[in-house]
């Protein structure tokens, strides 16, 4: 089979304009970037009016092994299905970050015949919506250095600003840093540092906010620092807000594309899950919602981090009540869970598969607590066997949830349409009703212990005595209400990589916490996860060139 890029551009791509019409948007209200991919306007987004609300689908995962799970590919081959088998559908998913493409994960476009187009162009700058987010956080950035230098009220004490800047590209040497050096006229010399972009609060903020309006709202509320009396100093003190809302003013509208079988698809904002919330914009989804019947979207990484911030951070703020939840899963990632080594995954073993399907069955029991119906979706490899995926199927019969086997990388819609049959009859037969994790006025302290003991298992939590007191502090000037974003490793319940399966009884570490007073978050910090990734050893950057014909080799 050709390589995913090649699928790509090979692509019998329809103009965007016909999309928008077949899913019910007028020309007059996509503004086109090329032929291929356009915004929707603000005017349409408020003058969407639903008959009835579509019911919306998350796409969630077991914990990502080198192995691939393919969670991004299964959403757009469950939207193709459920519009191949008559269902209106919209795929709402998030936008690649730069520092992954040229690093080691790849895009996020999907893959082999259930992908978004054009793939290199959203891969890369696509409607520049990231460069948007970028040059709005530094801009603030520079805006508080440049009230320190004027003296400018309210004087922010140099060692209390908390305004780090961005950039999206992973580069490790600008995680902690000092600016201002070279005198005077230079600004004054202060520590500081970059986080990658989908880590900014701009980022966050853009991907929650409900319309331009409340996007200004939540601007203004970012805390850039503090006085030396320790009061906050926000962005609406230094008058920044007005000239971000001009940076962002075209980054805030949904960008349309289409899917390989010419399927709408909506790709809007991209935080990571391992450090933010890892969803999609709530304009995206809820504008899905009152376009189509069945609106599919994703969270980032595994159930245990995208979902458990899609449910507890999104839907709580956007009053979002899920219909169903899409748990992704191969039986190559499995038996890397139960202990096989990745050179040895082709090698059949049920011991190691049987140990790894416990790492399926604490996100089916995590997704359960939040009252959602699961099904299990198998992404199959052609090196799996029938007896490897009868033992899936066995496990998920015991645990009482359904799961499809799905072929929809080599088979585009077609290969998942028995995953969008279920989900269509999970969706009709729901009877729990939806429930968040932990209520509003829980101290932030026990939100973040409820998280770590009832989704990761964890024994209990370890944070410094200063942590603590900052959590104390937020609470007393009224931050307490706030929900709590994890952020942790990936790869397992723990805050340990390596340890791979369902532990349990682990103590999660708290290094340090953050407030998102704009996006609405408190970013509890575990373990040793980096806000700003380093390159790997061998980036995928080494291998990107152009050809001859000026098209992009090596993007993935």
């Amino acid at each position: 089979m050709a390589s995913d890029i090649e699928i790509a551009r090979a692509a019998k791509k329809q103009p965007i304009l016909d999309i928008a019409e077949r899913a019910g948007i007028p020309a007059g209200e996509v503004m086109p970037y090329g032929h291929d991919k356009a915004k929707l306007s603000a005017r349409f987004i408020k003058g969407l009016r639903p008959q009835n609300l579509g019911k919306l689908i998350l796409v969630t995962a077991i914990n990502p092994t080198a192995a691939g799970e393919g969670k991004t590919t299964t959403s757009i081959g469950l939207a193709d299905a459920l519009a191949r088998i008559g269902a209106r559908t919209m795929l709402c998913l998030r936008e690649p970050s730069l520092g992954p493409c040229f690093g080691m994960k790849g895009g996020a476009t999907g893959g082999g015949l259930s992908q978004v187009v054009p793939m290199d162009d959203i891969n890369l700058h696509f409607t520049g919506d990231f460069h948007a987010i970028t040059a709005a956080h530094n801009l603030l950035a520079a805006m508080v250095d440049n009230h320190i230098h004027w003296g400018h009220s309210p004087r922010i004490d140099p060692s209390r600003v908390t305004w780090r800047r961005v950039l999206d590209m992973n580069d490790r040497s600008l995680r902690s840093v000092v600016s201002g050096l070279g005198g005077p006229s230079n600004g004054t010399p202060s520590e500081t540092g970059f986080d990658i972009t989908v880590a900014s609060e701009v980022m966050a903020i853009l991907c929650l906010a409900r319309d331009a309006g409340d996007l200004e709202s939540r601007l203004a509320r970012i805390i850039v620092g503090y006085t030396r009396e320790r009061e906050a100093v926000t962005a609406a003190d230094i008058k920044a807000v007005g000239a971000m809302m001009v940076l962002l003013k075209d980054a805030i509208q949904p960008n349309l594309v289409q899917t390989l079988e010419n399927n709408p698809a909506l790709i809007h904002g991209g935080p990571f899950a391992n450090i933010a919330h890892g969803s999609n914009s709530v304009i995206a989804t809820q504008a899905g919602m009152k376009m189509a019947d069945y609106v599919v979207t994703e969270a980032g990484f595994g159930a245990d981090l995208g979902a458990e911030k899609f449910l507890n951070i999104k839907c709580r703020q956007a009053h979002l009540t899920p219909d169903a939840a899409v748990l992704v899963a191969t039986v190559r990632a499995l038996k890397m869970h139960g202990g096989l080594a990745k050179e040895d995954l082709a090698t059949v073993s049920y011991s190691a598969l049987e140990n790894g399907l416990s790492n399926l069955g604490r996100h089916i029991e995590n997704l359960r607590q939040f009252g959602l119906p699961v099904v299990v979706a198998v992404n199959r490899f052609t090196t799996d066997t029938s007896g490897e995926l009868a033992a899936i199927e066995a496990y998920c019969a015991k645990v009482g949830v359904p799961v499809a086997l799905c072929t929809h990388w080599a088979e585009g819609g077609r290969g998942a349409e028995t995953l969008a049959r279920t989900v269509i009859d999970l969706t009709a037969q729901r009877q729990e009703p939806f429930q968040l994790l932990y209520p509003d006025d829980m101290p932030l302290f026990e939100k973040i212990e409820t998280v770590a003991k009832r989704i990761y298992r964890a024994a209990r939590v370890e944070a410094p005595r200063a942590v603590l007191s900052q959590l104390k502090a937020w609470e007393a000037a009224g931050f307490g209400k706030l929900p709590v974003c994890m952020a942790k490793t990936q790869y397992s319940f723990s805050t340990d990589p390596s340890l791979l399966g369902a532990p349990e009884g682990h103590v999660v570490r708290l290094r340090e916490v953050r407030l998102s007073a704009g996006a609405g978050f408190v970013a509890a910090i575990c373990g040793d996860i980096m806000t700003m990734p380093g390159l790997p050893r061998r980036p995928a950057a080494e291998g990107m060139h152009l050809n001859a014909g000026g098209q992009i080799e090596g993007l993935h």
